[in-house]
């Protein structure tokens, strides 16, 4: 138990830093193109700061995946790690936004959430919704593991979240995706040379947010964690009484 302490404190003070250093380089962002305060329609973009930008998220992956397979030799247990170290930078990120310049205005305030395979967006609390299940999952999968059970996640567990998390991404990109779709084909949007493509994303302004299948996505999650949960719990009460 001193050993997973010890990696939930390093792991999580990492991770808080992390939080730290995204909303660091997101207030200069803005500073520079949102001098006003950020708000939609979003800023035109250049081209070349739009690629950058998706580099720096996808780095910002390879990093808290690089994260879980330091932590744990088991896969589940690396997933863990990986998951409850997105969830505190997440939160961190809107903790600091929040303390240092005074945004969100609220939970339901819009936010551009992520770039990859296309721009997310939604309202704060949605994200933040899905970090709780996402550390509520890692740690119980990492308690287990403290008591010597089996943490593997079966098929048809991988297989619910899987879909759960593809349901959710789609409610993220709907609304922007819907904006896009009204200009240009499928093929067109994937012309990312087109400058075109950046001037009318500069148009977005966030519509409507599709609740019900956000909140289908993360039900079937919850519903696989708590099956997981179950089976787990199952298999320790065995191992007492062995």
């Amino acid at each position: 138990m001193k050993q997973i302490k010890n990696k939930l404190l390093i792991i999580t003070s990492f991770a808080i830093a992390m939080g730290l250093f995204e909303a660091a380089v997101v207030i200069y962002l803005r500073e520079i193109m949102y001098p006003g305060g950020f708000e939609f329609p979003l800023a035109p973009v250049h081209p070349h700061l739009a690629l950058t930008e998706i580099l720096r998220e996808a780095s910002t992956m390879v990093m808290l995946i690089c994260i879980g397979l330091i932590a744990a030799r088991k896969f589940s247990q690396r997933f863990a790690w990986f998951i409850y170290s997105f969830a505190i930078w997440d939160i961190l990120y809107y903790v600091f936004l929040w303390l240092l310049i005074g945004w969100p205005e609220s939970l339901m305030t819009w936010d551009v959430l992520f770039l990859i395979p296309a721009t997310w967006t939604g309202p704060v609390i949605t994200p933040l919704v899905l970090t709780m299940v996402m550390i509520l999952f890692a740690v119980w999968i990492l308690l287990q593991g403290e008591k010597n059970i089996n943490t593997r996640i079966m098929p048809l567990e991988w297989t619910g979240l899987s879909v759960g998390s593809l349901v959710v991404i789609i409610a993220f990109v709907t609304d922007y995706m819907k904006h896009m779709l009204n200009r240009f084909s499928f093929g067109e949007l994937l012309q990312f040379s087109n400058p075109e493509l950046l001037t009318h994303a500069s148009d977005y302004v966030p519509e409507r947010f599709p609740w019900l299948i956000f909140i289908v996505g993360v039900t079937m999650i919850l519903l696989i964690v708590v099956r997981y949960k179950i089976r787990t719990n199952r298999m320790l009460r065995a191992s007492i009484f062995t």
